[in-house]
């Protein structure tokens, strides 16, 4: 399960890059190159004075394509899609099937990107990025990688949706017990990170993961639940009952987090109860009224009130 979230892969399905991000982490990275490729070139010219035209051209040739071409090729492989000006904006290229991109892939990105983004200025990268469905320039397209936000909201990594109330309760007498710690902790990343998911990858990882869930528990899902919801659900009952393990039962629990069911007293009074003792109230009999002080009786006075 450890396959949606590993160390160097991404999640399925993130949002593709808008050009405006890729713009400016194009722009970044412009910015690092062209400041490297001019310290090296001002080097070669002084080191090479002595050189004819011929060694000149061929050393200017060279630095160009290690700088300019190879330079991003091996950031982007050693860094797993992740260049400076990308880290910057919160991008990354990955594959088209969600891991890391490798030597390969750079290379074509790279060879594509010095005629795509140096030579036409960036013109043709903006119209193929435009004119694309995920925003793919033409050298994504021959390489098979996307460009991905991998930085979101810390809110949305760290919440787990409540499931329906109508599936509250409903598996209390699921045996949770053959279910290991790593599928838990998948099901929670997808409850967590579904909302940045396209909703075709995520259906699809909630069907496997709810069949992978039913598989450990050996109880079929109800039928017509949603797999989400169904493991929304479960997730809440593993939830409840941490709940009650750690601070005992105290009554119906409900979804983790809701405020707990308001005491309920009874109108009857209790029988054990005499004049001379003063019972303690319990959660389940209702608080003793006060009863007034005894009048003592007045002395006599020989008046009769008259009839």
């Amino acid at each position: 399960m450890n396959e949606l979230v590993t160390g160097d892969a991404v999640v399925l399905g993130l949002r593709p890059a808008k050009l405006p991000s890729r713009a400016l982490a194009l722009l970044i990275d412009l910015v690092v190159v062209w400041s490297v490729y001019l310290a090296v070139s001002l080097g070669v010219v002084v080191s090479t004075s002595a050189l004819d035209d011929a060694a000149v051209a061929a050393l200017s040739v060279a630095t160009f394509l290690l700088v300019l071409v190879g330079g991003p090729v091996a950031v982007e492989t050693l860094s797993h899609g992740r260049s400076l000006g990308k880290l910057a904006v919160g991008l990354r290229v990955v594959r088209d099937d969600g891991g890391p991109i490798r030597f390969r892939h750079a290379l074509v990105r790279g060879a594509m990107g010095a005629v795509e983004l140096l030579m036409t200025f960036g013109v043709i990268a903006c119209i193929a990025s435009l004119v694309s469905a995920r925003g793919r320039r033409i050298g994504d397209v021959f390489a098979g990688t996307l460009v991905v936000r991998e930085r979101v909201p810390a809110a949305h990594m760290t919440t787990v949706p409540p499931p329906p109330p109508w599936l509250v309760g409903r598996f209390a007498e699921l045996d949770l017990s053959a279910v290991p710690d790593d599928l838990w902790l998948a099901v929670r990343q997808y409850l967590t990170r579904m909302g940045q998911l396209d909703a075709a990858v995520s259906r699809a990882m909630a069907e496997r993961l709810a069949d992978d869930l039913v598989a450990r528990t050996g109880a079929p899902a109800p039928q017509g639940v949603p797999a989400a919801a169904y493991l929304a659900a479960v997730m809440n009952e593993r939830q409840s009952r941490d709940a009650r393990r750690a601070f005992g039962p105290v009554g119906p629990v409900g979804p983790v987090g809701s405020p707990p069911p308001p005491a309920v007293f009874s109108s009857a009074p209790s029988s054990s109860s005499s004049p001379s003792s003063s019972p303690t109230p319990s959660p389940s009999a209702p608080l003793p009224a006060a009863v007034p002080a005894p009048v003592p009786p007045r002395p006599a006075t020989g008046f009769v009130p008259p009839a």
